[in-house]
């Protein structure tokens, strides 16, 4: 099996959909927002904050280079905007994880760390923003994606089953 990169909107899912799915395929769980921040040694919010977005984008760019390069088997999380890295489909299978936003809004800000959650995003400051950034991203994703699925109201297991299916089927 080749690497399996889950793109989509921020607090989808993908790396909750990644632990769960490497303890059922025994394949690693990478994330790529945990990668640059070893790099860095900061976390993503203060690298916005102090180099600002377009230095994040380039850290995004040399990650996605290093996983080309040397990572395979494995199941890679993505940050929301990853899917802009020139390189993407040398990665591995794209797996776009699609929901409407106010599913996804609900999701985070509804959930039980919902404060933590919020703030480890630091695109999603306002809900009129982080909709503005989604309706315009929605597009991008799915000219990406070699494989779309629609995760709302879905149960993790659930998810798996389709992926997995849908992936031997590519």
């Amino acid at each position: 099996m080749d690497n399996i990169v889950l793109i989509g909107f921020m607090g989808v899912g993908k790396g909750t959909l990644a632990r769960a799915l490497a303890g059922k395929t025994n394949l690693y769980a990478i994330d790529t927002d945990d990668l640059i921040e070893s790099l860095t040694n900061m976390k993503i919010k203060k690298i916005f904050k102090k180099k600002g977005e377009s230095y994040f984008r380039k850290l995004e760019q040399k990650t996605a280079d290093w996983l080309a390069q040397n990572v395979k088997n494995s199941i890679i999380s993505t940050g929301g905007g990853f899917y802009k890295v020139k390189n993407l489909k040398d990665i591995g299978t794209i797996v776009y994880l699609q929901a409407d936003f106010d599913w996804i809004y609900d999701r985070i800000t509804k959930s039980k760390n919902a404060k933590k959650k919020i703030k480890k995003r630091p695109l999603f400051k306002s809900y009129k923003e982080a909709k503005a950034l989604y309706n315009q991203r929605v597009k991008e994703y799915e000219s990406v994606a070699d494989i779309t699925i629609n995760v709302e109201n879905k149960k993790t297991e659930e998810i798996i089953q389709e992926l997995l299916a849908a992936i031997k089927l590519s």
